[in-house]
C-alpha cells in the first residue's frame, strides 16, 4: 500500500541523504574504505536525485517519480548488501542494512504521482497531505 505522499518522501530524501553522508562519523565506522564511501556516495546521489525529481521537493524536475522510486529501491538494496559485496561485514553492517531497508520500504510505500499533479494549489496540497484526503480535493 502506497500511503506516503511524494511531498513527505521528498523531505525524507533530503534528510536521508544528509544522514547517509554523515553516517560513517555518526556511527563511528569511518575507516576510509568501502564501509565509509558506499553510504557517502549513495547519500550524494540521493540528494542530487531529489533535486532533479519531478515532485514537490524537486528543483530541476527531470526525473519522473516512478524512476526516482525505482532508483531508491535499487540503492537501498545495494546499500543493505554492501557489507557482503565489499567484504566489510565482519567490522560493520547494521547501519548499512538498516538504512538500506528503510530506503527500500520508503520506495515501496510512496505514491507514484505527485500531489501537485492533481492540484497546483499549495494550500490544498498541504491540507490533503495532512488529512490524507487525496480523493476529494479542496
Amino acid at each position: 500500500m502506497r500511503f506516503i505522499s511524494t511531498r513527505v518522501h521528498g523531505i525524507m530524501d533530503y534528510l536521508m541523504g544528509v544522514l547517509l553522508i554523515a553516517s560513517p562519523w555518526i556511527f563511528n565506522f569511518d575507516a576510509g574504505g568501502a564501509e565509509t564511501w558506499v553510504p557517502v556516495i549513495i547519500g550524494i546521489v540521493m540528494l542530487l536525485q531529489a533535486i532533479m525529481t519531478d515532485y514537490e521537493m524537486g528543483m530541476i524536475k527531470t526525473i519522473s517519480m516512478r524512476t526516482h522510486l525505482t532508483m531508491d529501491l535499487l540503492a537501498g538494496l545495494f546499500l543493505a548488501a554492501s557489507p557482503w559485496i565489499f567484504g566489510f561485514s565482519d567490522t560493520v553492517w547494521a547501519p548499512h542494512v538498516i538504512l538500506g531497508l528503510m530506503e527500500v520500504a520508503a520506495s515501496l510505500m510512496t505514491r507514484t504521482v505527485p500531489t501537485y499533479a492533481h492540484s497546483r494549489n499549495p494550500v490544498s496540497n498541504a491540507v490533503n497531505d495532512i488529512t490524507g484526503n487525496h480523493h476529494n480535493r479542496l
